[in-house]
């Protein structure tokens, strides 16, 4: 396990998984679920046109944050190799 990282990545995807549960329950789903018209369209539909595409963004964009910081620890942890002598 990397000691430089904040949060382990086990951690993380838990972490967004569990919010993307909550985010299709109970407490959510019913502070959506009123007889409110936004551009003639139910609250509760614009709620999962908006944050489930949300949702989905955020999880892409910490891939592609975890794909960059992983890339740029193993140039770190990978020590130059020399070629071997006698070779030209």
């Amino acid at each position: 396990m990397r000691m430089g990282r904040k949060l382990p990545l086990k951690d993380a995807w838990l972490i967004m998984f569990i919010l993307g549960v909550v985010m299709l329950n109970y407490p959510f789903l019913h502070i959506f679920n009123k007889d409110v018209l936004i551009f003639g369209i139910p609250l509760i539909i614009l709620y999962f046109f908006i944050g489930w595409p949300f949702s989905i963004f955020v999880v892409y964009l910490f891939s592609i944050y975890l794909g960059r910081h992983s890339d740029q620890e193993t140039t770190k942890e990978k020590p130059h190799a020399n070629p071997p002598e006698g070779s030209t």
